[in-house]
């Protein structure tokens, strides 16, 4: 932690925006100096997707009618978006543990003491994250072609879904950010940042085909900003997608991935900052 500190503390002042990216790169190389300490952190979040992708894969596989066929190989190629979107998602109680973690032990207030940037704290933090966010997706990508997932798009387009599934999970940081500023313990983050995220993702397209919900839950799974994340990477992907349907995310879904993501980061970014300030006041 001292390195971190002298080299916060001796940065000059200057353009308010570059100082605010060389602070957020600081402290984002702190938390990943800290992840790379600590591998079971690492090894634990790459174990649960894992399991999702073999349990799905195997025990749905059979049952699962999309497009007009039980085979399992159409389903598993079905399913991996949707397990991509939840990986990244999931991380959300991670970011928001590991804040509420550093406010319990006094660490942000420390970096508040220092001359740098307010937000720099959090926005290292949240970039951290999508490092490692980034590493799991690339692990569970190659699982998930052991079981028989295949892509089926040229190589740019495969990439624009991963950059989509990266861009949510970096704005579903935010609001794990926001969490771990509203909590007193890393205990609290961690049951907070996962009780909203599971109607988020069961209440979507990502495991079951959303036209063969009851109306008003499709209507509420179609316009789920998780949802057009991950029928916009099975566009991208080329793989089965749900039925069609009227709301304009299912019929747009890579822009309509694109504007939730942002609207997320802009609105909790402002909130978690918002929050930080008055956190450490």
């Amino acid at each position: 932690m001292s390195a971190v500190t002298d080299a916060v503390r001796i940065a000059a002042p200057g353009n308010p925006v570059t100082q605010s990216v060389r602070d957020s790169l600081v402290v984002a190389k702190r938390n990943l100096i800290r992840m790379s300490r600590i591998p079971e952190m690492v090894i634990f979040g790459l174990i649960q997707p894992i399991m999702f992708v073999v349990l799905f894969s195997y025990v749905f596989g059979g049952s699962m009618n999309i497009g007009g066929t039980t085979d399992p190989a159409v389903y598993r190629e079905f399913l991996m978006a949707g397990i991509f979107a939840q990986t990244v998602t999931f991380a959300t109680a991670g970011a928001g543990a590991g804040i509420a973690d550093d406010m319990h032990k006094g660490l942000i207030d420390r970096f508040r003491s220092l001359p740098m940037a307010r937000g720099a704290v959090l926005t290292g933090r949240t970039l951290a994250d999508l490092v490692q966010t980034a590493l799991t997706l690339f692990v569970l990508a190659v699982v998930a072609l052991l079981v028989g997932w295949r892509t089926h798009t040229n190589f740019g387009e495969v990439l624009g879904a991963f950059g989509l599934l990266l861009l949510l999970g970096y704005a579903f940081t935010w609001v794990g950010a926001l969490i771990g500023l509203s909590v007193r313990t890393p205990e609290a983050a961690t049951s907070g940042g996962l009780i909203w995220l599971f109607p988020v993702t069961f209440i979507s397209n990502a495991f079951v085909d959303s036209s063969r919900m009851t109306p008003w839950l499709q209507h509420v799974a179609d316009w789920n900003p998780f949802s057009a994340t991950v029928q916009a990477c099975r566009v991208l992907f080329g793989n089965p997608g749900v039925s069609p349907s009227d709301a304009w995310p299912m019929e747009h879904p890579v822009w309509a991935s694109l504007i939730y993501s942002v609207l997320i980061v802009v609105i909790f970014r402002t909130l978690a900052v918002r929050k930080y300030r008055s956190a450490t006041a």
